[in-house]
């Protein structure tokens, strides 16, 4: 690997590596579990918005969501995240 390719933070990585900084974690499955819950708090919701959609969208909306089993809230958001992420795929009347 030429590392005039790669940024600076990976020269790093990689210099430590090369140095043996490194060391074995003893219990890896419970090492990677508690950093993927940090990934995910992380991640969480953290911001509120207020919009106004029509009643009937509202009961719709509510109605999909008990179906799922979620709230209606989570449901939101949910579609949200998709469209903005490139997910959400219109589907043929």
């Amino acid at each position: 690997m030429n590392t005039k390719e790669i940024n600076q933070e990976d020269r790093e990585l990689l210099e430590s590596y090369e140095n043996d900084e490194w060391q074995s974690v003893d219990d890896f499955v419970n090492e990677a579990t508690r950093f993927k819950e940090y990934a995910k708090a992380t991640a969480r919701k953290n911001s509120r918005i207020n919009i106004r959609i029509s009643s009937k969208d509202l009961e719709a909306i509510q109605m999909k969501a008990l179906e799922e089993g979620i709230p209606y809230q989570t449901l939101i958001a949910s579609v949200l995240h998709k469209y903005v992420s490139g997910r959400l795929v219109e589907r043929s009347q």
